[in-house]
C-alpha cells in the first residue's frame, strides 16, 4: 500500500517519492481489477475470472511510460488498460502526461472518448487531467447521453430542469494511502435514519448544522430531501462503514443564487462527518478532493463548485483552500454569516487537484 506521511507543519500532506509496492482497486465499467507495481512491472488482475496482464511502467526522462509486456495476450482489453493507466497515475502523480506503447488498433472508442490521443508522429499518450475527467473509471453508471435543457421556474428562479436522481452507489475511488475504497452512495431514509440521527446530535455536528431533534425530526427532514428536485443526500462510506453525510445541491434553484453571478450548471455541497475518528487528515484528504471530483463528473457541463460555511468554520474554510478552493467573499445568509468558497473544473483538473501535496498558503492550514 502507498504510504503518506504528515510534516510537522499543519496540513501539509507529503507524497513519498518512493514506496513500493503499489497495490490499487480499479472499477471501470465496473469491471473489479487488483492492481500492484513492483519493479517497473505492473500486474493488473481481473477478480471475477483471474484473467493477469503485465505491463512495465517507468520513467525515461521526465517521460512516464506504459508499455504492453503480456504477450500471451493477443492484446489488452479497453478496461484493463483503464486500470493500468490508474494505476500509473496513481504511482506517478505529478505526471502531466502519459505515454503508451500498447497495441490499440482495437481501442476506437477510448480515442473517441479522449483517454487515447494520438500525435503527428503516431505517439499514443494520456493526458492525465483528461483521463481523470472518464466518469466510467469511478462512476457505476453513467447516462447515455447529456440531459437535455429545457427551462423550467421554481421559487421563482429559471432554471434547467433536472434529471432524475439516481439511487444507490453514485461514486467509488480507491484511496490508496488508507487501502480503502471512498464510496458516495444516495441516503436511505429508513435503513440510514437511526446514523443520521446520532450524527446530527452529535455536538460537534450540531454547533454548525444546528438541526438535533429526534427521530421523527430527521424522517421528515430526508422527506423533504428526497421530494426536492434540486438537491440530495448522499451517505459517505469507507468501504461499507458510513462515515458522513453530504447534501449536494444544483446553485442556480438554491438559497445561494442570490449572492453571486451563478450559472444554470453550478453545484453546491453541504457535509458533515459523524464519526470522531474518521475526522482527521488522512480521511478530509480523501473525501474533500473527491466530492469535488464526482460533481464534476456528474455533469461536463458543471464548470464551477460553490460552498458556503459558516465564517466562524475555520477548519472548514482551512479545508477548502487546501483543497484548492477560492475565498470569494464574505456575505449574510438570513440566518448566518458565511464565506463564499468557489472551485473551478479547469483548475481542479489542470491542477490535479485530487492529490494530497504541500500547497503555499498565506496561513497553515490544518486538515482536521
Amino acid at each position: 500500500m502507498k504510504q503518506f506521511q504528515l510534516n510537522d507543519q499543519p496540513g501539509e500532506l507529503l507524497m513519498e517519492e518512493r514506496i513500493l509496492p503499489v497495490r490499487l482497486v480499479s472499477r471501470p465499467n465496473q469491471i473489479c481489477y487488483g492492481v500492484t507495481y513492483e519493479d517497473k512491472t505492473l500486474r493488473v488482475k481481473e477478480n471475477e475470472n483471474g484473467r493477469e496482464t503485465v505491463w512495465h511502467l517507468y520513467k525515461q526522462s521526465d517521460q512516464l511510460n506504459l508499455e504492453w509486456a503480456d504477450y500471451s495476450h493477443e492484446y489488452p482489453e479497453a478496461t484493463e488498460l483503464l486500470a493500468a493507466i490508474e494505476a500509473s497515475v496513481v504511482n506517478y502523480p505529478h505526471q502531466k502526461k502519459l505515454s503508451l506503447l500498447i497495441p490499440n488498433d482495437h481501442l476506437n472508442e477510448l480515442f473517441d472518448s479522449g483517454v487515447l490521443i494520438k500525435d503527428a508522429n503516431n505517439q499514443v499518450f494520456v493526458y492525465v487531467d483528461i483521463f481523470w475527467q472518464q466518469a466510467r473509471v469511478w462512476r457505476p453508471s453513467t447516462p447515455v447521453q447529456i440531459f437535455p435543457i429545457h427551462y423550467v421556474v421554481s421559487h421563482g428562479r429559471s432554471h434547467p430542469l433536472r434529471r432524475p436522481k439516481p439511487i444507490g452507489k453514485v461514486y467509488q475511488r480507491y484511496i490508496s494511502w488508507l487501502g480503502r475504497t471512498l464510496i458516495f452512495r444516495t441516503i436511505d431514509s429508513v435503513t440510514d435514519l437511526i446514523c443520521f440521527n446520532r450524527w446530527m446530535n452529535d455536538p460537534v455536528v450540531a454547533e454548525f448544522w444546528q438541526e438535533e431533534g429526534d427521530l421523527s425530526k430527521h424522517r421528515a427532514y430526508l422527506a423533504a430531501i428526497e421530494a426536492d428536485p434540486h438537491v440530495m443526500g448522499l451517505m459517505g462510506c469507507f468501504d461499507d462503514e458510513p462515515f458522513g453525510y453530504f447534501e449536494i445541491y444544483w446553485a442556480k434553484e438554491d438559497r445561494i443564487s442570490p449572492y453571486y453571478d451563478v450559472n444554470d450548471f453550478d453545484r453546491g455541497w453541504h457535509v458533515l462527518i459523524g464519526e470522531p475518528q474518521m475526522r482527521g487528515k488522512p480521511f478530509v484528504t480523501a473525501w474533500l478532493p473527491s466530492i469535488s471530483h464526482y460533481l464534476f463528473l456528474d455533469d461536463d457541463r458543471t464548470q464551477r463548485l460553490v460552498i458556503e460555511p459558516r465564517i466562524d468554520n475555520h477548519k472548514m474554510i482551512r479545508n477548502l483552500a487546501q483543497c484548492g478552493y477560492a475565498n470569494i467573499k464574505e456575505f449574510d445568509f438570513p440566518h448566518k454569516r458565511a464565506m463564499l468558497g468557489m472551485l473551478s473544473r479547469e483548475h481542479f483538473f489542470a491542477e490535479q487537484l485530487w492529490v494530497p501535496r504541500r500547497i503555499s498558503l498565506p496561513q497553515s492550514v490544518a486538515l482536521s
